[in-house]
């Protein structure tokens, strides 16, 4: 497996090779977990229509930039706290051991580990003093990335975020060496866009003769507003909304002549990925996950709640399910791993049943992801079968043990159900993650009190849990049964920006996000069986290395 450690990878092209026709960015900030799965079916796509294409990971490229013990030293100053003197000191001893098979046999050295690392990032504020950088985001405390002022702002070079230097001295310097006809940055959540803008504004500048696009799902949340408003964000010459396989095939196919700015995606869509751009040692797992998916969108689609259900951002797709088992064998001889993630919003059931019947086939690998508490599940024999396929962990939305609220949700989930399924997972030593949330529009208190009930009725058979408080979307049809039309405090930022994603819950009966949030640190939290799952949970890393420490599994001291 290359390693950009070692000098290898596709950005280090030889002097006098010929300009690639397009390079695909994967910009921070996320969790430097895992590489990007949307760049790498994008990369598969175009490399097999013949189209010279790269990619970089630049959000893992970033971190390993900044979590630098030097570098951390000269960013904190002559005083630095304690904690942060002593993250500098130990973060290259800890990267190693994050990276090692060790890591996943002791959690307390795990967390340790991880705090080194989170409290060694805490030294970047950035010019401002104002930004925040952490293992799993990144916030700008003077600027939103809801606003397309401060957007402009940053692409234009008038503020900057904390990943300039890394942007300006190790990344533009490569791409202008790549000669790329094209760039394509894509943004997938909230802490990317901020650093995404400036990328572009500095590519803009640097390299004013290549074309630059912006895609990926932050791009086509923005849909409706941009048509709507007829905004064009700063420094790309082409937005795409949806699947990018088509769109950017399509530019390529046309020698990136003027399409128009707003581009939208046809039907075509790419389910192998190609991860030979990504330097898999380098990235901070005990051992090395591939994402991949088996469909795109979410095949259910009825959660109030959910911009899969009210605001999809492109038609739903599904692999072929009889295959997909020979995807997961090909990709773990391709690339020596054997731990997968699967990234769908629910694992189609036709996919989890034809996975379960090559479990003899699969026997070797692990793979992970979400599914729906579906009735499938309330088979105890298909539960083993799964298992034995190599499932080890499901990530399972409840969301309420509220009947009554599930109801209202369109969640389609019944209480009685998913008890049964926990217990049939936990028998067959698949650990559920569970998903929790609440504030949900016309919840009570009494119903935020079913699901304590069910939480520590069922904490024996929940391996780990995520606890929440809902964010409703612009476009949501789930029903506001406010009072007094009054909010609660606390709401997510960007709500009033004209690119923000979110609108107000009005607060019902004296309960609403400021007594949802309360509820979950007084009385959730203060549960011991409760707090003993959230205790157990990976931090920052959460999900996507709860599996390395299954309730089964043996611990180091």
């Amino acid at each position: 497996m290359m390693s950009a450690r070692d000098g290898s990878g596709d950005m280090d092209r030889a002097a006098g090779a010929p300009p690639i026709d397009i390079l695909l960015i994967h910009p921070p900030a996320v969790k430097p977990a895992e590489p990007p799965l949307g760049t790498a079916v994008l990369l598969s796509r175009l490399r097999g229509r013949g189209v010279r294409a790269e990619a970089v990971d630049a959000n893992l490229e970033a971190y390993l930039h900044l979590l630098d013990g030097p570098r951390i030293e000269a960013a904190a100053g002559a005083s630095p706290p304690t904690a942060l003197h002593r993250a500098a000191r130990n973060v290259s001893r800890s990267l190693a051991f994050l990276r090692s098979l060790p890591a996943a046999g002791s959690f307390r050295r795990y967390v340790s580990a991880v705090r080194h690392l989170d409290a060694g990032l805490s030294a970047y504020r950035g010019e401002s003093g104002s930004e925040r950088l952490t293992l799993g985001d990144y916030a700008h405390g003077g600027l939103s990335e809801f606003s397309p002022a401060d957007l402009a702002r940053v692409a234009s070079g008038g503020e900057s975020t904390l990943f300039s230097p890394y942007f300006r001295n190790d990344l533009l310097p490569r791409i202008a060496r790549m000669r790329p006809r094209a760039v394509a940055i894509s943004v997938h959540y909230r802490h990317q866009v901020l650093p995404a803008f400036e990328l572009a504004g500095m590519v803009r500048a640097a390299l004013p003769g290549t074309r630059l696009y912006g895609g990926g799902g932050m791009f086509s949340s923005w849909k409706n507003a941009l048509l709507r408003s007829g905004l064009r964000l700063p420094a790309f010459d082409g937005i795409g909304f949806g699947p990018g396989e088509t769109v950017l095939s399509f530019l390529v196919a046309g020698g990136f002549a003027d399409a128009g700015y707003h581009l939208e995606a046809g039907g075509e869509v790419e389910f192998h990925p190609d991860y030979g751009f990504a330097p898999l040692p380098d990235y901070l797992s005990p051992e090395p996950v591939l994402p991949v998916a088996s469909s795109r969108g979410c095949y259910y689609r009825k959660c109030a709640f959910c911009p899969e259900g009210v605001a999809p951002t492109h038609p739903y797709a599904e692999s072929d399910p009889a295959t997909f088992p020979d995807l997961l064998l090909d990709m773990a001889r391709k690339y020596g791993v054997r731990r997968f993630h699967l990234t769908d919003n629910a694992i189609p059931v036709r996919v989890l049943r034809s996975v379960a019947e090559r479990g003899e086939r699969l026997r070797g690998i692990s793979w992970h992801g979400f599914a729906r508490f579906g009735r499938e599940l309330l088979d105890p024999g298909f539960a083993a079968s799964l298992a034995a396929s190599g499932c080890s962990m499901l990530q399972l939305g409840l969301e309420s043990g509220s009947q009554a609220l599930l109801d209202r949700m369109g969640k389609g989930t019944r209480v009685e159900e998913a008890s049964a399924i926990l217990r049939n997972l936990s028998r067959a030593g698949i650990d559920a993650y569970v998903y929790v949330m609440l504030g949900a529009p016309g919840e009570t208190e009494r119903d935020a009190e079913r699901t304590h009930s069910f939480l520590s009725e069922h904490a024996g058979e929940i391996g780990f849990l995520n606890l929440s408080i809902l964010n409703l979307p612009r476009d949501a049809a789930f029903a506001d049964r406010g009072g007094d039309g009054s909010t609660a405090g606390g709401e997510p930022r960007g709500e009033d920006d004209p690119l923000g994603l979110y609108r107000p819950i009005p607060e019902s009966g004296g309960w609403g996000r400021a007594q949802a949030r309360r509820f979950l640190r007084r009385r959730l939290l203060c549960d011991p069986a409760i707090r003993a799952i959230a205790a157990r949970t990976p931090p920052w890393f959460t999900s996507n290395h709860a599996f390395f420490f299954r309730r089964g599994a043996a611990q180091a001291p």
